[in-house]
């Protein structure tokens, strides 16, 4: 099983969004121990979104486009429903 989840910074509210073939719970334990520096930047974080897929071809596409312009247009749309963008 692969995973995409998407991140939040409780510090400053930025979004990360990462693919794992990890339980997602312990991939946000890796994120909140500080593993590399922006997320030792900006940790703590808490999990706000996630998907499961069978192949790993299938997360990453899905990866890149949570990290596009469209995507992360969706993830705002799901994750603050009624909020204008302008």
């Amino acid at each position: 099983m692969f995973r995409i989840y998407v991140l939040k910074s409780l510090r400053n509210s930025k979004k990360y969004i990462g693919f794992t073939s990890k339980e997602v719970s312990a991939r946000l334990e890796e994120h909140n121990s500080g593993t590399n520096s922006w997320t030792r930047q900006n940790r703590p974080f808490e999990l706000i979104y996630s998907e499961n897929f069978n192949s790993e071809h299938e997360a990453r596409a899905r990866e890149k486009f949570l990290k596009s312009g469209q995507g992360r247009k969706y993830l705002n749309d799901i994750l603050c429903p009624g909020s204008s963008t302008g």
